[in-house]
C-alpha cells in the first residue's frame, strides 16, 4: 500500500528529520516528528512551526469569466472580497446541499482563480467544475505540480522576512513574490489552519526543497519546529475548525455545520442554493457543537454522546487532548433541541464521562492580529 501513496517533494526532508508517516488523502505525509505532537503544537502557539501540506489540492480555473463561473458554483460570494484576496468557500451538492468539500479560493483576477481543495476531494471538485464550465473556461488539476508550506505562529513574520518574503499584508490576502537567486515565484497568503498568525506558501515542486531549507535556517533562532498532521489536528480542533470527512461531509449542510457565514445567501445562484435555503428557513435539526471535558476524559471520533445514560444524541466527530487547555475537547453534531449550555456524557471505553457543551473556538485565536 505504501508504494501506491503519493509523496510530497519534501519527503526526503521529513525522512531526514525522523518523521513518522501516515496515509492522508492518498498521500504519505508526516504525522509527527521525534519532538512529539505536544511540543509541535506548543511551538506554533508560542513561537513558530512549519508544516508541509503539499497534499492539499491545487486547481486553476482560468479563461474569460472564470471568476464569475466560480461565483456561480461555489457557496461564498466573491463580491465580498477583491482580486488579491483569498476566501473560504464550499463546494455543495446541487441537489442535497451537502458539503462535497471546503476549500480556499485565491482570486488572482477575473480570469484566474486558484482553488485549494482537500486532498481526498480534489478530483471530485475538479470533475464537477469541469462538467459545468462554460466555453472558454478551463479547470486544470495541478495537484502534483505545486507544494504548499505553512509557516504558523507568533514569529512567522520574522521567519519570512529573513528569507526575503513579504509579510504584514491583510488577513486572507496574498502577494505574489520571488524567492532566492533564481527568483522562484511564491504565492504568500495570510491564511492557515491553526488559529495563529501565519502564512501559506504555494511554490513549484522543483523549488520546494530550497524554500523549506531556507525557512528552517531562518527560523532556527526562533525555535522553528517541523510540525506534522498530528499537531495540525490538535491546533485546528482547538479552534473548532471542521475537518472534511469527519465533521463535515456530503451528509452535512453548511447551516448545521455552523458555516452559514461561508454562504453568499444573496447570490442568485450557487450549487445547492435551494436546498440550503430550505434548511435555513426551517432551521437545522442539529448543529456542530464543541464539548469540553469536566473531568479527565479524552473524546475520540466515533464515541457516543448521550444526554442521559440512555438517551443517545450523536457521535463525536473530532476529539483530542487539548495541549493548551490540558483537557479533552471534541466536536459533535448535537440535536438543536439540546440546550446550548447542557452537560452531556461521552462513552469512553465503557465509562460515561461528563462534558460541557460550548461554542468554539476553545482557545482565543490570534490569526487576525495586525
Amino acid at each position: 500500500m505504501a508504494g501506491t501513496l503519493k509523496q510530497s517533494p519534501l519527503h526526503d526532508r521529513h525522512e531526514a528529520l525522523g518523521a513518522k508517516f501516515a496515509e492522508f488523502g492518498g498521500w504519505s505525509m508526516p504525522l509527527e516528528y521525534p519532538t512529539g505532537v505536544v511540543k509541535e503544537h506548543t511551538a506554533v502557539r508560542e513561537s513558530v512551526g512549519i508544516f508541509d501540506v503539499s497534499h492539499l489540492g491545487k486547481a486553476m480555473v482560468s479563461g474569460p469569466g472564470a471568476a464569475d463561473f466560480v461565483n456561480a458554483t461555489l457557496s461564498n460570494d466573491l463580491a465580498k472580497i477583491h482580486a488579491g484576496k483569498a476566501q473560504y468557500t464550499l463546494c455543495l451538492d446541487d441537489e442535497s446541499g451537502g458539503i462535497v468539500d471546503d476549500l480556499i479560493a485565491y482570486w488572482h483576477d477575473d480570469e484566474h482563480v486558484l482553488l485549494i481543495p482537500n486532498a481526498a476531494n480534489t478530483a471530485e471538485v475538479v470533475r464537477r467544475l469541469q462538467a459545468e464550465a462554460p466555453e472558454g473556461v478551463k479547470v486544470v488539476d495541478h495537484h502534483e505540480d505545486y507544494a504548499v508550506l505553512a509557516v504558523q505562529g507568533t514569529r512567522s513574520d520574522e521567519v519570512l522576512e529573513k528569507v526575503g518574503l513579504p509579510t504584514g499584508h491583510e488577513y486572507m490576502s496574498f502577494v505574489e513574490a520571488e524567492h532566492g537567486d533564481a527568483g522562484t515565484g511564491v504565492v504568500v497568503c495570510r491564511t492557515g489552519y491553526t488559529g495563529e498568525r501565519g502564512y501559506e506558501l504555494v511554490v513549484a515542486n522543483s523549488a520546494a526543497g530550497q524554500l523549506w531549507d531556507d525557512l528552517m535556517a531562518a527560523g532556527e533562532e526562533y525555535g522553528i519546529t517541523a510540525c506534522g498532521l498530528g499537531s495540525r489536528d490538535t491546533l485546528r480542533t482547538e479552534m473548532g475548525y471542521p475537518l472534511h470527512g469527519q465533521d463535515i461531509s456530503l451528509d452535512t449542510n453548511p447551516v448545521e455545520a455552523g458555516l452559514s457565514w461561508a454562504v453568499g445567501w444573496k447570490k442568485p445562484a450557487f450549487w445547492g442554493r435551494d436546498a440550503v435555503l430550505e434548511v435555513k428557513e426551517e432551521g437545522p435539526k442539529r448543529r456542530l457543537r464543541g464539548l469540553v471535558a469536566v473531568d479527565r476524559g479524552i473524546p475520540r471520533p466515533g464515541m457516543g454522546v448521550t444526554l442521559t445514560q440512555d438517551v443517545p444524541l450523536a457521535d463525536i466527530t473530532s476529539g483530542t487532548f487539548s495541549p493548551t487547555l490540558k483537557k479533552g475537547i471534541g466536536l459533535a453534531l448535537i440535536p438543536t433541541m439540546v440546550a446550548e449550555d447542557a452537560q452531556v456524557g461521552v462513552d469512553i471505553r465503557g465509562r460515561r464521562e461528563i462534558f460541557q457543551l460550548v461554542k468554539p473556538p476553545f482557545v482565543d485565536p490570534s490569526v487576525k492580529e495586525s
